[in-house]
């Protein structure tokens, strides 16, 4: 069936404004861009029925996720070794399904609300960050490009920031989508002023209040970010500490090549020596191999380095333990331990990226997979989820492996009994694209979310150290072999989010969502009356 021009004219406009939105988000941080973009897509969603407003968000999705996710391409294809059809197959095919979420936000936001109303509106706004929530969590979650995102550049949060220590990320989405829909709401009031001029029945106020309500409700949402920026939700704790954060920079050609192993003990060995912080922290999977296969001297000599200084090195590699009764192989682990003059500390990574560190269904897909990826170790197993900070260097230092990081409650569990958080990541898979920049964005947003800093080391780049206030302090450039010498302060005491984690942003936004259906209901029994 041929769609009519207006609706392809509106699935265009939706596609192009959401490949635009990604050039909100890190490393281009025009933070403004999704009240625009959002706001012309809930324009779009006004007087559209739910069909349509479900074809719209899916363009939208489809250009935001094209544009913002297709690094997953390189990943496959380049150092997977997935053919590039079935790649590109791959790639296009899971960036329809999550454009499927702004879909389903834009039928839910249209089937029981009238169009050109302000119920509808609201019921938009409370849609969209309810589905991004929705898309963190099934199946695994990808909470990627969430437009609360987009609030925290590198030169510092924007105002509506301020609500990520006490709803999270999720809460900054929905003061997004509020100021989005007020901009659409006001936007559809003025287009229709001319075509119902003042008269004494309608006197010229009248035509504009819709517009000065929009001002003022965006006023007060920005209003609100701000003040909660000038409330300290943590405190200090314990003297400042030195901390070197090492960028060994093995390409990932390279990286589990066995020839090339002992080159890379060699460089680690030699960047924790000449590093000057009393904690050395060294990325994912440093050591390339199962523990019990490093040598002796290499785990040694670290030990050495952290002595030397009375502090601790950190780093990544895989362990083992026995298979479950049953079970035909070993369980093995990406895991961080700590070298210090004390017993070892371990931590296991808990959220394992799926297809990559995981195979869902494994019974079913797992032949398929392993017969089209070459991504070395993509069975592991997780780790326990409750498992205690390490106890170094006078601080409580939670550890967290790359992908988790992107997940706000992971975080939050780990932040109660921590001061500092520190991220190993191995972000070479992604290349020259987007990734690296957009996943340290989203590690920012843990910062400010427990209120506590976040360190991190990675492989190839972007290694960061953050404040707890979500500001960077310093980078490395990317692809460099280098460390990054930083002093940071611990933290102390409980955020909003800490405490209740995702529950404030998901009951706002379903009594926001309920309060528009009411009203539409409302008003359509008032009309009938």
């Amino acid at each position: 069936m041929r769609l009519p021009q207006h609706e392809r004219i509106s699935i265009l406009l939706a596609l192009f404004a959401g490949a635009g939105t990604v050039f909100a988000f890190a490393p281009f941080a025009f933070s403004f861009l999704p009240v625009l973009t959002l706001g012309a897509l809930f324009f779009l969603w006004h007087s559209a029925s739910p069909a349509a407003a479900a074809c719209t968000g899916f363009a939208f999705g489809a250009g935001l996720f094209g544009a913002g996710v297709s690094w997953v391409y390189v990943a496959l294809n380049t150092f997977g070794g997935m053919p590039a059809l079935l790649a590109a197959i791959g790639t296009a095919g899971f960036c329809a399904y999550l454009a499927l979420f702004p879909a389903a936000a834009g039928w839910a936001a249209t089937r029981w609300t009238a169009p050109g109303g302000w119920p509808r509106m609201l019921t938009a706004a409370a849609a969209w960050p309810l589905t991004e929530w929705a898309r963190s969590f099934l199946f695994s979650g990808f909470p990627w490009l969430g437009v609360g995102y987009a609030q925290l550049p590198r030169t510092g949060p924007g105002v509506l920031a301020g609500y990520a220590p006490v709803g999270g990320v999720w809460l900054v989405s929905l003061a997004v989508s509020i100021m989005a829909a007020v901009l659409a709401y006001a936007a559809h009031a003025l287009a229709a002023t001319p075509a119902t001029p003042a008269t004494p029945a309608t006197p010229a106020s009248q035509s504009r209040r819709p517009i000065v309500i929009a001002a003022a409700i965006a006023l007060l949402v920005a209003g609100g970010g701000a003040a909660l920026q000038g409330i300290a939700w943590t405190a200090p704790s314990g003297a400042p500490l030195t901390v070197s954060l090492v960028q060994g920079n093995v390409t990932q050609d390279l990286k589990f090549d066995a020839s090339f192993r002992d080159d890379t003990f060699r460089r680690y060995i030699t960047m924790a020596r000449a590093s000057r912080g009393r904690l050395v922290v060294l990325p994912e999977s440093a050591l390339p191999a199962f523990a019990d296969e490093v040598p002796d001297a290499v785990f040694r000599e670290l030990r050495q380095v952290a002595n030397a200084r009375n502090g601790a090195v950190l780093t990544g590699v895989f362990t083992t333990e026995p298979p479950l009764a049953g079970a035909p192989s070993p369980r093995y682990y990406n895991s961080v331990v700590s070298l210090d003059a004390g017993e070892p500390q371990r931590y296991r990574k808990r959220h394992l990226v799926p297809f990559g560190e995981t195979i869902p269904l494994e019974p079913i897909v797992g032949w398929f997979m392993r017969s089209v990826l070459a991504i070395p170790l993509a069975n592991q197993s997780a780790g326990d989820d409750r498992q205690p900070a390490f106890a170094l260097v006078g601080q409580k230092v939670a550890v967290n492996i790359c992908y988790e990081d992107v997940f706000g409650p992971d975080i939050r569990s780990q932040a109660t009994e921590a001061t500092l958080l520190v991220n190993v990541t191995n972000d070479a898979w992604y290349a020259h694209s987007l990734a690296a920049e957009q996943h340290n964005q989203i590690a920012a947003m843990r910062a400010l979310e427990t209120g506590r800093p976040l360190l991190r080391a990675t492989n190839t780049g972007i290694t960061s150290a953050i404040d707890h206030d979500g500001r960077e302090m310093a980078r490395l450039p990317w692809f460099t072999r280098d460390t990054l010498e930083v002093t940071v302060t611990g933290r102390q005491g409980i955020t909003p989010y800490v405490r209740w984690g995702d529950a404030l942003p998901v009951a706002v936004g379903l009594a926001l969502f309920c309060t528009g259906l009411g009203c539409a209901r409302w008003r359509r029994a008032a009309a009938a009356g």
